[in-house]
């Protein structure tokens, strides 16, 4: 039950991302539904709904968005998060994306599977943002939050 079965992204307003930015939601919305860990913690008396949960993730006045309800549609949270520690890892992430995307196209194996190292590195840090930005809000796993970290970039991206 301590899972998200449920994924919007509220992404109106922003500009079409571009096809491999689209490509990475398609990825880790998949990958977040496949497998994932996610639950609320109880907050002093109050013993949050079960899940499993959905969630719509937007930016809205340059915070990120996380809202959640259970399946049948009670609502379970939101949180509000400053996007200003993601800024420079989102930032990093699409400069590695980049090279990334470049590579594939025209270098040898060898080289793409470093800049891919780096960009897992760059990943797993953004994961751990997330994961302190959300203690004793909600629980998460560091995949959980790697594959969640990748659905704020696209929202970044667009905003």
């Amino acid at each position: 039950m301590n899972r998200i079965s449920h994924i919007e992204i509220d992404d109106s307003g922003l500009p079409a991302p571009t096809p491999e930015i689209e490509q990475e939601r398609k990825v880790a919305v998949f990958d977040l539904l496949e497998e994932n860990s996610f639950a609320l913690p109880k907050r002093g008396d109050k013993v949050p709904p079960e899940g499993p949960y959905h969630l719509l993730l937007a930016i809205q006045e340059r915070r990120l968005v996380i809202a959640i309800t259970t399946g049948t549609q009670e609502k379970a949270g939101e949180f509000h998060l400053s996007l200003g520690p993601f800024r420079q890892v989102v930032k990093d992430y699409f400069m590695i994306c980049e090279s990334y995307f470049d590579a594939v196209k025209t270098l040898p194996p060898s080289q793409i599977e470093t800049i891919d190292m780096a960009r897992r590195g760059i990943h797993d840090e953004g994961g751990r943002i997330l994961q302190e930005r959300l203690e004793g809000k909600a629980d998460v796993d560091i995949a959980t939050a790697r594959r969640m970290f990748t659905l704020i970039c696209v929202l970044h991206f667009g905003g």
